[in-house]
């Protein structure tokens, strides 16, 4: 094996320390101080690897190690090291640093090449602290959308304020933007986080896509009134028309027995949160995925049918905004090819499966081809304390990684 599994075992061990909370759970926020801390220890791997490193200024830590030909487009590998609030260790974290293991093996054997390699950890990917993900990959594209700057966090922290005391300059931005063509193709190493090759007992999955997610903040408003007094029949309550519509969000998810639809209300803001007094205004967060964008489309009809219907039943005013719309993108077919190639080189049986999650590969998918190697986690278990990898999973899948970088370096 290529790949030192204790060393890349001691630098995911490391890392769980980190905005550690419990015995296994993460808590490290985008543009936090935390995330910071993880970017310094990442850096420091990076520049033992061999690679020069800095961060950008849409929050991104960047290691590049550079190719004999420098005008040759980049090969382009990594995940984030953010964490959901009440996240586990291997999110995000296992594709930044399998993929500074790989370039370690690379330097270690001498590995010559024209291209130059870059290992990215992107700038918030989760979306939680923002309600708003893949703003580091998306940002280095250009893609960002005009408010994605001015958004804020709970606290009312603005993003830009969140970057500056980060220690980027957002005024900058525009220059820390990659050119069309500049990106040769992007790799991608991550948990499943889902059952599959775990029930399969198979350790190692090669991704053909990642299913379009639509995410939707949705506001209701109607009248608080006293919980004691107001007749039922008179009530304008935002509450019960958002449960209501969370009902309904469930009842088109499921309509199609089999199919890989998944809907889910995440977040609920209720005002003025008070035992005894009806609410008058709620917000809260839909998330609706699935592989086939024509069923997608027309279950976004149906909910929009029955938010507008519920809101009447109620007497509500309502407002949908969308904070993050795709399409599913699927993975480049020669790129799967060599993945499969090396999987089997290994004796590996590595079924092809999609991705449910979106990813930073997502993003980069607009600019260039891309692959994903999945790697099996414990009962599917992900954004939660309990996500679980095995460190031989992890190795496995980095050497999976670096055999697939030698041969896109042919390329």
């Amino acid at each position: 094996m290529h790949i030192n599994a204790s060393r890349l075992q001691q630098h995911f061990e490391a890392m769980s320390l980190i905005g550690k909370i419990g015995e296994t759970g993460t808590n490290r926020p985008a543009h936090s101080q935390d995330e910071k801390k993880a970017f310094e220890t990442a850096a420091s791997w990076m520049q033992e690897a061999g690679m020069k490193t800095h961060i950008d200024s849409f929050g991104n830590l960047i290691g590049t190690l550079t190719g004999k030909d420098p005008s040759l487009p980049v090969l382009m590998m990594g995940s984030h090291l953010d964490s959901q609030p009440y996240g586990g260790r291997f999110d995000g974290v296992a594709g930044v640093l399998c993929a500074i293991e790989v370039v370690r093996a690379l330097t270690e054997n001498n590995i010559e090449h024209q291209r130059t390699i870059q290992v990215i950890s992107f700038a918030d990917e989760e979306g939680w602290r923002f309600n708003k993900g893949l703003y580091g990959s998306k940002g280095i594209l250009g893609r960002l959308d005009p408010d994605d700057i001015e958004r804020k966090d709970k606290d009312g922290i603005s993003r830009r304020q969140a970057l500056i005391d980060f220690g980027c300059d957002p005024s900058r931005s525009k220059e820390d933007e990659y050119k069309p063509g500049s990106i040769f193709c992007f790799l991608e190493l991550h948990i499943e986080q889902g059952p599959v090759l775990d029930m399969g007992n198979k350790p190692i999955g090669v991704v053909s896509g990642i299913s379009g997610p639509i995410w939707w903040t949705v506001k209701l408003k109607g009248m608080a009134g006293h919980a004691g007094s107001v007749p039922m029949p008179l009530r304008k309550d935002a509450l019960l028309g958002a449960a209501e519509i969370t009902l309904a969000l469930n009842e088109i998810a499921t309509q199609q027995p089999g199919a890989p639809t998944v809907a889910t209300v995440g977040t609920m803001n209720v005002f003025p949160a008070s035992r005894n007094i009806i609410a008058e205004e709620v917000s809260f967060t839909i998330d609706l995925r699935d592989i086939d964008i024509d069923r997608r489309n027309r279950y976004e009809r149906q909910l929009r049918e029955k938010i507008e219907s519920i809101a009447k039943k109620h007497s509500l005013e309502y407002s949908i905004s969308e904070d993050f719309v795709s399409e599913p993108r699927y993975c480049a077919d020669w790129i799967k090819a060599i993945i499969h190639g090396q999987c089997k080189a290994l004796n590996l049986d590595a079924p092809e499966l999609m991705s449910g999650p979106f990813h930073d590969a997502m993003a980069l998918s607009y600019a260039c081809d891309y692959g994903m190697i999945f790697i099996r986690c414990k009962d599917g278990i992900s954004h939660n304390p309990l996500e679980y990898s095995s460190y031989e999973d992890l190795a496995t899948g980095a050497e999976v990684l670096y055999g697939t970088v030698l041969q896109v370096l042919k390329k």
